[in-house]
């Protein structure tokens, strides 16, 4: 649907479901903004969403289908997967194949999957990479709700006094609720509660954070019932909407608040804050999810919202916030292992054959499908024989990484269906497919308040790429079911799924949609956002407040819970808790912000965050390399030191893979350790040793062209004029003059260079024609150059790059603060000093920095801090 500015779609990164405008600038490129009438972010983006219109070149690409390395046509490839899936179910039956599909998709694309997989294959072993983000929730919501149903809604944002935010750094992770919430604190004077092990830009203008032990939720949320009861806080006329009260409470008295590490004065606040505020909405995330005990703990904070009356009401209610931009219409199309399409149960005999008669297909399972853990360990063990991945890298955003790679390259038959060849999972594929990217796509998703809204195309699909559900509707049909994937258009997909939700509803189940139903297709085309469910006589609003659930007596369930800790325990071999995560301006595993030079900009490498106490008693500076070891494997990061992180307890970011920084795979670190519920494994908790690295030399280059580095450690971002890169090694090269041409592939290029052997160092410039190309900086110490002017080049400058520092007369931004609008730090700090800058505000006013997303402004308040405590020391 094309607006006065542009064509409404949705960005493609987390779960808020931002609406975007899209519109072809000046230039002929496509411009992104955000669309000022949707609902989910009236016209706020993130860095990320802001930067959308960088990462759509076609340089990485996949634009043919390619089999065992070499270009090939659709024909060709679809008769080979339809073929080999189909005699591998021949030979080995249904559960030898697998889908490992993504929260990438479209809810149309989904569904089409989950049917040929459940319907028509007749297993369920398809799984998705929202098994990693969100199925501890789910988890927690149908024990406790009978459904797996998000109560309340982003309003309640607007209208709560007091938001706990628990295991999320909203901040980072959903920038743009974060700065919905910050609104409404300043509109209505919302306190604000974060319950984090670690501090971070979340806990920027907190009114308590409680940095509690890793895993420790359900002690504290345990504690906070007894309160709720001790201090008569409950809602008797609710509770007779609930079964369970009287046995979680008698679990939560036989708990102690010891495990959380947290002081009864901390504690005692947060209990006053929680019992005293009825608006009261808790929003939780990975922190809870990601955890051996995380249905427990998504659980534990339903027990109080229960216990109290505080749901679906406004202001007030619990609010899983998902990763994913279509991780809930995942849920609801049932890609999980374990669920079926519209919420319906899987186990349920009446359920199966329901949807079953729905879909005329041939066979249904009667049980839960593999797990991503447990699907990953099948095709290890050569249970699964073919295997096809769907717009996601598994290779290293799957814990105990490493043994997925080797489990993927020794799989019989592997398919990669995605945007690009270069990722680590691509890489092992027998057959890539090149499907359709955001911009090109045309569908649904469904954000984490249920709001449905459309993705919509902007741009022809380049090449040979065709959207998901064709390409899994060719392989249907090829496969012997055609009329069953006889699909035309992601409309008639639609309807189909909406009908069928109809068939969920007369079994009273909460996701129905079939009053969407009959749309036209021009009624689909302009689709505003729409928040389920959508029936004859209700659309949109929240649930629960009536106490009307989805077990069968219509009741909903409280838990008795205990604390159990981490399943990986610290010792003297891995004396440091792992925590991992996402950072402010990367996504995922990079293959779409890694495209950006200013969203690689802020922080362009992998890190190890850790304690300043840490630091110094393992001699460990601030530039130092680490390495970092756990019983499952190894990685190399740079020392980023930090009292953010609590003694004996680290850091690091998720996004590097093997195209970026190869020592930099966090997830070889963490172990497969699952929830026994929701399957969901435990990211946050693995344990680690960790010591310097001993490096021989450490390098930095730029260049206007691709890099081979062949180091022990490197690290390689896009920069504006080509590429930047870290390096460290433990051999030096025997000649850097040599190293430099190989890395840069400029073997006859012109070349400046300083050179002392004996003190370990060198810098060569590459040129042609007097123009710069590439330069390489080598020391025996981390390299003490202005990285952030030399990420400028190359081109213009001459010899003088050799400095490694910018002409007096070239100011040096910094390294970016802001990635909205590519402010450096000393421009800030020089704004600051100069126009005597007192506030954030004034910084945004003077630059504007942090007047688009917000996310840097934690990180503006602390310069502010920092320059006007150094001024008055002066």
């Amino acid at each position: 649907m094309s607006a006065p500015g542009g064509i409404r779609s949705t960005c493609p990164y987390c779960g808020v479901g931002c609406g975007v405008l899209l519109s072809e600038d000046k230039n002929g490129a496509l411009s992104v903004r955000g669309d000022p009438d949707h609902p989910a972010n009236f016209g706020r983006l993130c860095s990320k969403g802001s930067a959308l219109g960088e990462t759509l070149g076609l340089e990485h690409r996949l634009l043919a289908p390619k089999i065992d390395g070499q270009n090939s046509d659709w024909d060709t490839a679809l008769d080979l997967v339809a073929d080999r899936f189909s005699q591998t179910i021949r030979d080995h039956g249904p559960d030898s194949v697998a889908f490992y599909v993504s929260g990438q998709l479209l809810t149309e694309d989904y569904y089409v999957a989950n049917k040929l997989m459940k319907g028509f294959i007749g297993s369920a072993n398809i799984d998705t990479n929202s098994r990693l983000c969100m199925a501890s929730s789910v988890a927690g919501h149908k024990r406790a709700f009978g459904s797996d149903t998000v109560p309340g809604t982003y309003e309640d944002l607007d209208e709560a006094d007091l938001v706990v935010l628990v295991g999320s750094n909203l901040a980072w992770c959903h920038p743009v609720l974060y700065q919905r919430l910050l609104a409404a604190r300043k509109s209505r004077g919302t306190k604000i509660v974060v319950v984090d092990p670690r501090r971070t830009a979340s806990c920027d203008g907190a009114d308590l954070h409680l940095a509690l032990e890793p895993g420790s939720d359900v002690a504290l949320f345990n504690h906070l019932l007894r309160e709720i009861d001790a201090r008569g806080a409950m809602d008797p006329d609710f509770l007779q909407h609930t079964n369970g009260f009287e046995a979680a409470l008698e679990a939560a008295q036989l708990e102690t608040l010891s495990p959380t590490g947290l002081t009864e004065d901390e504690v005692r606040a947060f209990c006053d804050m929680w019992i005293g505020t009825k608006k009261t909405v808790t929003i939780y995330s990975q922190g809870v999810n990601q955890s051996t005990s995380g249905s427990d703990k998504v659980n534990a904070i339903l027990n109080c919202h229960l216990a109290t009356g505080r749901i679906g009401r406004p202001g007030m209610g619990p609010l899983s916030v998902t990763g994913q931009p279509n991780a809930m219409g995942g849920r609801e199309v049932g890609g999980l292992a374990n669920m079926l399409a519209c919420h319906l149960d899987l186990e349920n005999p009446d359920h199966r054959q329901a949807v079953r008669d729905f879909w005329q297909a041939p066979q249904m399972p009667e049980a839960p499908g593999l797990k991503a853990v447990d699907m990953f360990r099948a095709v290890a063990n050569g249970r699964i024989k073919a295997l096809w991945v769907i717009h996601t890298n598994p290779a290293v955003s799957m814990p105990d990484s490493a043994a997925v790679r080797a489990a993927i390259k020794a799989c019989p038959f592997t398919v990669v269906s995605d945007i690009t060849e270069h990722s680590d999972t691509a890489r092992l594929a027998r057959v890539l497919l090149p499907a359709s990217a955001w911009g090109e796509k045309d569908g649904t998703v469904t954000n984490s308040d249920r709001t449905i809204s459309r993705q919509r195309a902007a741009l022809p699909a380049p090449g040979a790429a065709r959207p998901d559900w064709q390409i899994l509707c060719e392989v249907g049909k090829r496969m012997g079911w055609h009329a069953a994937f006889d699909y035309e258009s992601p409309v008639e997909i639609f309807r189909e799924y909406a009908a069928l939700s109809g068939v969920a509803g007369q079994f009273g189940r909460d996701f129905d949609i079939s009053g969407l139903s009959g749309l036209e297709a021009s009624a689909y085309d302009t689709l505003a956002p729409t928040r389920w469910p959508v029936i004859a006589d209700r659309s949109g609003g929240r649930f629960f407040a009536d106490g009307n659930f989805y077990h069968g007596d219509k009741k909903a369930r409280l838990l008795p819970l205990r604390y159990r800790p981490p399943a990986a325990r610290t010792g003297p071999k891995y004396p440091f808790r792992l925590n991992t995560g996402r950072l402010r301006d990367q996504w995922h595993t990079m293959t779409r912000t890694g495209l950006s030079p200013r969203l690689g900009a802020h922080m362009p490498e992998p890190f190890l965050e850790l304690h300043p106490e840490d630091a110094a008693a393992l001699g460990i500076a601030p530039a130092d390399l680490v390495e970092v070891r756990s019983p499952n494997g190894s990685a190399i990061l740079r020392a980023r030191i930090s009292d953010a992180v609590q003694p004996r307890q680290v850091f690091a970011p998720i996004h590097w893979t093997g195209e970026t920084a190869p020592s930099g795979r966090i997830d070889d670190l963490v172990a497969a350790e699952t929830d026994p519920v929701s399957g969901q494994p435990e990211s946050k908790a693995s344990v680690v040793a960790v010591q310097k690295m001993e490096a021989a030399w450490y390098g930095f280059a730029v260049s206007t062209r691709p890099m081979a580095p062949n180091a022990d450690y490197w690290a390689l971002a896009p920069t504006r004029g080509g590429y930047r890169a870290e390096m460290a090694g433990y051999a030096p090269a025997p000649d850097w003059e040599e190293e430099a041409r190989r890395l840069f592939d400029l073997p006859g290029a012109e070349a400046a260079t300083i050179l002392d052997p004996a003190r370990g160092t060198a810098r060569i410039a590459l040129f042609d024609k007097g123009r710069l190309l590439a330069a390489l900086f080598v020391d025996r110490e981390p390299v003490a150059v202005v990285r952030d002017y030399l990420a400028t080049l190359p081109y213009a400058a001459g010899t003088e790059v050799l400095t490694g520092r910018p002409p007096a007369d070239v100011p040096d931004p910094g390294p970016v603060i802001c990635s909205c609008f590519g402010i450096g730090i000393n421009t800030i700090i020089s704004a600051i000093e100069t126009q005597h800058l007192m506030t954030v505000e004034a910084i945004g006013v003077a630059l504007e920095a942090g007047t688009n997303c917000g996310s840097c402004r934690p990180e503006l308040a602390a310069i502010l801090a920092s320059t006007h405590q150094r001024e008055a020391a002066e």
